[in-house]
């Protein structure tokens, strides 16, 4: 808001959060909530800024924000902020979200995290099917953050095990994510915090 005000002297807004996303699960909660709040006062305020111009003022508050103005598969480069849209569907596929009941420290995972040249031009991910992913993508953040919270790499291995396509951290973590073509039956994690199926249309 007080980014807003300095470029385009708009007014006070009074802004309320429910938070549904929990904090800690690398999902980029926080992120989405900035860039949705500059695309909501892009429009309340009637200012007509395209999303080429508010993700360039998303980049000032995160280098995820910019990717929130888009809300649509992209491929992200540098630090995060260089998008380009990617042409890939996960229409049918379920998805089931676990949040192990663990918090990973982003400044933890960023220092500890130890980034791989990827061995194939992940443009190509939309080619490759999905069954085959976990033989080349990867979260260069899983290794030094399972090491320090064994849970986490439990719970991506009990996805697989209940017959996920692909399973993997979410960023920096905690939460892990598993990709199904039937809705999994899983039971309730003891230790996990939280955890959901979401069907992609």
């Amino acid at each position: 808001l007080r980014l807003m005000q300095q470029r385009y002297g708009i007014g006070e807004a009074k802004i309320t959060l429910t938070k549904r996303v929990p904090f800690g699960a690398g999902l980029g909660g926080g992120s989405a909530d900035a860039s949705f709040t500059l695309k909501a006062l892009n429009e309340m305020f009637n200012l007509g800024l395209s999303d080429e111009v508010l993700a360039g003022y998303a980049s000032k508050l995160g280098a995820d924000c910019p990717f929130f103005i888009y809300n649509r598969p992209m491929l992200a480069t540098g630090i995060g902020t260089e998008l380009s849209p990617i042409e890939l569907s996960l229409e049918g596929y379920k998805i089931e979200w676990v949040k192990p009941n663990v918090h990973v420290s982003t400044a933890d995972a960023y220092r500890h995290v130890k980034p791989k040249q990827p061995a194939f031009d992940l443009r190509e991910l939309p080619n490759i099917p999905i069954a085959e992913w976990k033989n080349c993508l990867v979260n260069d953040f899983e290794e030094s953050v399972f090491a320090q919270f064994p849970l986490i790499a439990d719970v991506k291995q009990r996805l697989y095990n209940a017959g996920a396509l692909y399973a993997s951290m979410s960023g920096s973590g905690s939460s892990v994510f598993g990709i199904f073509t039937e809705k999994p039956i899983l039971p309730t994690y003891p230790d996990c915090e939280a955890q959901f199926v979401m069907q992609l249309p």
